[in-house]
């Protein structure tokens, strides 16, 4: 009788690639400086095995593009299903930190199809319409959905590895993070951005290694029970909802599949562009689980700390298997125009972030804007243990508000997700409408956050041009 070992056999091969990430992370200095994730670590050692070793035993990569597919699928199903903490007094960041990250998301949009217009004209007039949107697609979107919509794209236009494309944007995303972080908090400091107090916590081994110290005294509390454990475990309890929440998107998407396909050749289109973009149908079948859950007074089973581990399990495992999974090959082939987009838009966009964030917010300015920074570059994650070097205990409100603000971001941000494919049917149709629409829509919500930093201002937003970040007469962050 023989079974299929593929997935554990990935699973496998990924947990020793994690297992050994975190052996190195915990000994060797430069990671340790730096924040280096230990997924991203994971990715990079095996991105040469997928790509040269694994094939000639009959791995391909295939495999691990469809563990990052699912697993992101699933991340957005934990966001969604979390209970939602009460608003306190403090709370009234949330709406700057969403038009923050949506200014990032707009900036990059337009820098990208702009750049993407002066390769085809110059350097590349062959190069596909639609590729600088990878840009912010790998930089704020993250991993996963940089390879979920890239292969999506790639199946509409014939082109091969298009995933691997984004995939590359999100590494270089990652490295800015944390190399370009790491280098902002010091800067900063010698800058007297913020004081010397709030970054002491730097010089404890147990953030910088990755693990705590055996001679901890008392561990951090990571999850609370909610059920009997006889009955059935906590997680065992979080994981399943979490699954079956995803299975319940699959069965929407192929219900709306079927009624699209009615609608001819056009609906059959329109409905694979939609699986490519599905952790937004994983995300709306969550809020529905949860306003259930809520309805029938049982969303006291949920433990937001015990998503947080599901969460945590799922992406490193996400961003690990999208990593490994970028083709070598394909990036070769565009590594120019890739590195054009990726060093023009990275230093626009880190401008930005500074520029905007020390004007428009009121409290705790650095903390936001190296929290807008790490999300406009790398992962929640990632964006996390940067701000965790500043801010360790999250005192602040600065993550509650950004908890509140991605909510908002997320829906403010589905018409530019679902009209990405724009760019796309010009490249099809050689109709340049559709991609001036697209660019037109773009600068619609460029405009708009533009709008509401000059308001959010306070007369700030112009002031001293010259310095990238407004020094205040009542000091640093308060």
């Amino acid at each position: 009788m023989h079974f299929q070992w593929d997935i554990f056999i990935n699973m496998g091969i990924i947990s020793l690639a994690l297992l050994l990430a975190t052996f190195i992370r915990s000994k060797v200095t430069f990671f340790q400086k730096f924040l280096i994730p230990n997924a991203l670590t994971a990715g990079f050692l095996l991105l040469p095995l997928y790509n040269y070793v694994f094939p000639m035993i009959g791995f391909e990569t295939s495999s691990l593009k469809d563990l990052a597919y699912h697993f992101l699928g699933m991340s957005f199903v934990v966001l969604t299903l979390r209970n939602r903490a009460p608003k306190s007094k403090e709370n009234d960041g949330a709406g700057p930190m969403a038009i923050a990250i949506l200014f990032q998301y707009a900036i990059q949009l337009v820098l990208g199809l702009l750049l993407t217009l002066a390769i085809i004209y110059t350097i590349r007039p062959g190069l596909f319409h639609s590729f600088g949107v990878f840009m912010p697609l790998g930089f704020v979107l993250g991993p996963g959905q940089a390879l979920s919509i890239g292969e999506s794209w790639g199946s509409m236009m014939s082109i091969e590895g298009l995933g691997s494309v984004g995939l590359t944007f999100a590494a270089i995303g990652f490295i800015l993070c944390c190399f370009g972080g790491i280098y902002l908090i010091n800067f900063a400091l010698r800058n007297h951005w913020i004081t010397k107090a709030e970054l002491e916590y730097m010089g404890e081994a147990g953030t910088r290694r990755g693990i705590f110290s055996n001679t901890k005294k008392k561990l951090p509390v990571g999850s609370y029970l909610t059920t009997e454990t006889e009955a059935i475990d906590t997680m065992t309890l979080h994981t399943a909802l979490v699954i079956f929440t995803y299975f319940l998107s699959y069965l929407v998407l192929q219900g709306i599949t079927q009624l699209l396909t009615l609608a001819g050749d056009a609906g059959f289109r329109l409905a694979e562009s939609l699986w490519g973009i599905n952790f937004i149908f994983a995300a709306f079948t969550g809020m529905l689980v949860r306003k259930f859950l809520v309805a029938v007074n049982a969303n006291h089973v949920i433990d937001n700390m015990s998503m947080n581990r599901v969460s945590g399990l799922l992406v490193d495992i996400m961003v690990t298997s999208a990593i490994a999974a970028i083709s070598i090959a394909v990036v070769m082939d565009y590594w120019l125009p890739i590195l054009v987009v990726s060093v023009v838009g990275g230093i626009i966009s880190t401008w930005a972030v500074i520029f905007i964030g020390s004007r428009m917010f009121k409290t705790h300015r650095f903390f936001r804007t190296l929290m807008i920074f790490g999300v406009s570059t790398g992962t929640l994650s990632t964006a996390l243990a940067l701000l965790r070097v500043v801010d360790p205990d999250f005192k602040t409100t600065v993550v509650e508000d950004y908890t509140y603000g991605a909510g908002i971001v997320f829906v403010l941000a589905i018409p530019l997700i679902l009209l990405m494919t724009w760019p796309v049917r010009t490249f099809l149709t050689g109709n340049w409408l559709y991609f001036w629409m697209f660019f037109g829509l773009c600068l619609l919500y460029l405009v708009g956050c533009a709008i509401y930093y000059i308001f959010k201002s306070d007369r700030h937003a112009f002031r001293n041009k010259r310095q990238i970040w407004l020094k205040k007469k009542d000091g640093v962050s308060k």
